[in-house]
């Protein structure tokens, strides 16, 4: 089977992530089935065969799955905020949890064969004891959006090596890009749009790894074409350390900005001190970074500033 003839299905497509995993199959030839709950005026289109609007999990799953017939199916559903989970923890396991079963339950029913890559997270991990983080550092959540992640990896390895599911986890750092409107650094760059001068929560020690969201995208088809989908899982990220400190002076340098920040020293429940992560495992598949931080940072600093600065 060529390239070019390879079908995926992606739930989520709507969202941040599939968004940009959606534009990049499409564009390396694949052809590209979508499911989401937004009305198909919110969804890219143009990026797909056949958009599908519904709330997963739901029946209509299995005569999807029958209808496509998917080499890939990529889930980029589910809620994705750490804050969320902790005052309603029942909707997160739901839409990670509960969610990640239904959709391998209905591969294993009507089309065993297709490969399932569960988007996972680095809160897996919490606060890790040492950096950086290799994937076989036990796992140790903070937040229930980390335990339900965890959660949902245990059943894709359950689900291949009972049943014989390809699978993978793919525990993403701290993905970024045009099109966030949410988490740090939208967060800086909203505040630096509205305000001389602004304070950001934790001290600014705090540090994350950072990953464009095309690249998240570029590693997702190496994964789909070249790992050996036996439950393992994979970090992603680009294996180098920046803290928030340092984030947010490449931001307020690409957006001109001369005020002051202040950190008001207080971290929110669920938010860990410091990542780093091991990248040598899916650098093994033929994955690097392409986007440094301070090229993409500026550019989402830029895209900021023209989605703000007419409200």
């Amino acid at each position: 089977m060529t390239r070019h003839s390879k079908k995926i299905l992606i739930t989520g497509v709507s969202g941040f992530l599939g968004r940009y995993v959606s534009r990049y199959f499409v564009d390396h030839g694949w052809t590209v089935h979508g499911i989401d709950n937004s009305p198909p005026e919110n969804a890219p289109l143009g990026s797909l065969s056949k958009y599908y609007q519904l709330q997963l999990p739901d029946p209509q799953l299995n005569t999807i799955s029958k209808e496509t017939t998917p080499d890939v199916c990529i889930n980029c559903a589910g809620r994705a905020s750490v804050a969320l989970s902790f005052p309603d923890p029942a909707n997160d396991f739901l839409s990670n949890t509960i969610l990640t079963h239904e959709i391998l339950n209905t591969f294993r029913t009507n089309h065993p064969a297709c490969k399932f890559i569960n988007i996972s997270s680095a809160a897996v991990y919490g606060n890790p004891e040492k950096l950086p983080i290799k994937e076989d550092t036990n796992p140790s959540p903070i937040s229930p959006y980390g335990f339900n992640k965890l959660q949902s990896e245990r059943i894709c390895q359950e689900f291949h090596q009972i049943y014989n599911i390809p699978t993978v986890s793919v525990r993403i750092f701290s993905a970024y890009g045009p099109g966030l409107r949410r988490q740090v650094l939208w967060d800086i760059c909203q505040k630096a749009l509205s305000a001389k001068n602004l304070t950001l929560q934790g001290t600014g020690g705090e540090s994350r790894d950072f990953i464009h969201a095309y690249d998240v995208a570029r590693a997702l088809l190496i994964i789909a074409e070249s790992a050996p989908m036996k439950g393992e899982s994979y970090n992603l990220a680009t294996g180098q350390e920046t803290s928030i400190s340092e984030l947010s002076s490449i931001l307020l340098t690409a957006l001109e900005h001369t005020g002051t920040i202040i950190f008001d020293g207080r971290v929110p429940p669920g938010v860990p001190s410091n990542w780093k992560a091991d990248i040598s495992k899916i650098s093994s598949l033929g994955f690097e970074p392409t986007i440094p931080l301070a090229q993409g940072a500026s550019a989402f600093a830029r895209w900021c500033r023209s989605e703000l600065v007419h409200l």
